[in-house]
């Protein structure tokens, strides 16, 4: 099959070849992928010890074409969305891929393969910032770097439980944020952003969510006194804590499909807007990956399969 791999443990480069479709044991099945999402971490989230070439991907979506004898609640020519995290036979960025039953959801007929793709990694690490978060009705949220496929997603999930939201991004996206549910946008290049969060939220914001690397410092400059700021991307080491604020890194939590299902489930009858920046061809997968390592988008990027051009 035709597969995006790391060549070498060397180094992080990513070159499409031709390698075997992989083997499924008794809980997996083999997938047709019709089309896989695009992150930031692709290129060297990877496990620490596998075989060279590596194809790698962590999410997608496609059709059964095989499936182990353990495999009792999926059939051959299902469509689902799948993640491939860390596994030793390679992730989602192929023709094939290999995936645990445990991990797999069905892909409701009103969605496109490309929606469900877009939706493992930043559908999961959303439900994980709400469960972080766990603030109440008319709370205040700020969230940096919320235009992406994350933020995106925060934003609905936040304004669904009666929070009030201000979000960071290029003054671009403002309009849309505000559509998606924030009350007030800033732009993060505009030096007095954290004043203008301040005098919104009346001093300070409950929790500050900082999506983006090294967001968590400034961040942490609109929180009121005894707040909460949450980091996703490991900031939490370099944040100095102040004025009483809890200082989080988000961690990722093991459970089960059942808030991701709900999550597919208000998507697909359009509780939830699921925002997809752009759509490449499976020949194009490495520009794809090269615009998401810019950190600039709105919404997710997705490439679509081998045979799905």
């Amino acid at each position: 099959m035709k597969a995006y791999v790391r060549t070498s443990p060397a180094t992080q480069e990513v070159q499409l070849q031709e390698v075997d479709i992989p083997k499924i044991n008794a809980d997996e099945v083999l997938i047709k992928v019709e089309a896989f999402g695009v992150g930031i971490h692709d290129r060297y989230f990877i496990p620490s010890e596998v075989k060279f070439p590596y194809v790698i991907g962590s999410e997608g979506a496609g059709t059964i074409i095989e499936k182990g004898n353990e495999v009792s609640d999926f059939n051959i020519g299902e469509k689902v969305i799948f993640t491939t995290i860390l596994q030793i036979h390679g992730g989602s960025w192929a023709e094939y891929a290999v995936a645990k039953q445990s991990v797999l959801i069905r892909l409701p007929n009103n969605l496109t393969v490309q929606q469900g793709a877009a939706l493992p990694i930043a559908g999961k690490t959303a439900l994980e910032c709400m469960r972080e978060i766990n603030s109440n009705k008319g709370d205040s949220l700020f969230i940096a770097g919320a235009s992406g496929a994350i933020g995106t997603l925060v934003i609905q999930l936040a304004k669904e439980k009666g929070m009030r939201i201000s979000a960071s991004a290029s003054a671009k996206n403002h309009d849309y944020m505000k559509s998606l549910g924030a009350e007030h946008t800033v732009d993060y290049k505009d030096p007095e952003w954290t004043t203008k969060v301040k005098q919104w939220s009346n001093g300070g914001v409950s929790t500050a969510l900082a999506i983006q690397p090294g967001t968590g410092s400034d961040s942490i400059k609109v929180v009121k006194d005894g707040g909460l700021l949450i980091t996703v991307s490991g900031d939490s080491q370099t944040v100095i804590p102040e004025r009483n604020i809890e200082v989080r890194q988000m961690g990722h939590q093991l459970f089960t499909n059942k808030e991701m299902i709900e999550l597919v489930r208000k998507i697909s009858e359009e509780k939830i807007n699921l925002v997809i920046e752009k759509q490449f061809p499976f020949s194009e997968a490495l520009e794809a990956l090269k615009k998401t390592e810019t950190r600039s988008a709105r919404g997710k990027v997705v490439v679509k399969g081998f045979n799905n051009n």
